[in-house]
C-alpha cells in the first residue's frame, strides 16, 4: 500500500533486459530512502508497486515483468532517467495522499501546459475507458503522486499543481507529450462499477 506522497526521485543508473519481456534496472536512490531497506520490500516507481531483488548500498534493483514494461512508462526509461519514489507505508504511517496499490491501469500524455507564477495546471488526455472514474474534485494517482482532479472534459482532465509538489516531484521537469501513469482511486472504481453493475440489472 503507498500514500501518492512522493518520498524522493531516483536516477536509473543500469539496465539489463536479456530478453524483450524482463528487464532488471538499477536505481540510485536518495540516502534519506535507504534506511532498513530489505530484499524483498517494495518501492513505487513513478506509481507501479515493484519489489527490490537486490541492494548494493543505494544502488538497488528491480525486475520488471512484460505487463509492466507493456502496461506503464518505466519500458520507455533509459539510464540517466529519473523515476518518483515512495516506499511501501507501513501501519500506522501518516497517510498524506489517499491509499494507493501501485497497480497502474493505464498511461496517458500530458496535452498542455497552463503555468503561472506560483502554480501550474496539467492537462492529460482523458482514456475513454476511465472517464467514469475521473470526476471532478476526485483522486487519482498520477506517476505516483496522489493529486485532486480539477476540470474534466470529454477528451481531458487537468490538475492543478502547487510549488511543493513541482519541486520535489518529476511534474517540475514535465512537458507536453510526456506519458505518465494512471492509478484510478480503488473506492471511486468499487462505487461506479457496483451502481453500473445494480443498474444493468435492473428491468428495463
Amino acid at each position: 500500500m503507498f500514500t501518492g506522497i512522493v518520498q524522493g526521485i531516483g536516477i536509473i543508473t543500469a539496465i539489463n533486459q536479456p530478453s524483450a519481456d524482463f528487464r532488471t534496472h538499477t536505481v540510485e536512490l536518495p540516502v534519506e530512502m535507504t534506511e532498513n531497506l530489505q530484499t524483498g520490500a517494495s518501492i513505487a516507481h513513478n506509481g507501479c508497486c515493484l519489489t527490490i531483488s537486490r541492494i548494493n548500498g543505494n544502488q538497488v534493483d528491480f525486475d520488471l515483468m512484460a505487463e509492466t514494461l507493456a502496461q506503464t512508462n518505466l519500458g520507455n526509461l533509459n539510464v540517466g532517467n529519473h523515476v518518483n519514489l515512495e516506499r511501501a507505508a507501513r501501519f500506522g504511517d501518516e497517510i498524506g495522499g489517499h491509499v494507493m496499490s501501485g497497480h497502474i491501469i493505464a498511461t496517458s500524455e500530458i496535452t498542455r501546459i497552463d503555468a503561472s507564477a506560483y502554480n501550474r495546471t496539467l492537462w492529460f488526455r482523458l482514456p475513454e475507458h476511465l472517464q467514469p472514474y475521473i470526476l471532478t474534485k476526485g483522486f487519482v494517482g498520477l506517476d505516483g503522486c496522489s493529486l485532486t482532479i480539477g476540470s474534466v472534459t470529454d477528451t481531458e482532465f487537468n490538475v492543478h499543481l502547487i510549488p511543493e509538489t513541482l519541486e520535489r516531484t518529476l511534474f517540475g521537469s514535465r512537458v507536453v507529450g510526456d506519458v505518465i501513469n494512471i492509478e484510478i482511486d480503488p473506492q471511486t472504481q468499487a462505487v461506479v462499477d457496483t451502481v453500473s453493475r445494480i443498474l444493468a440489472s435492473q428491468p428495463r
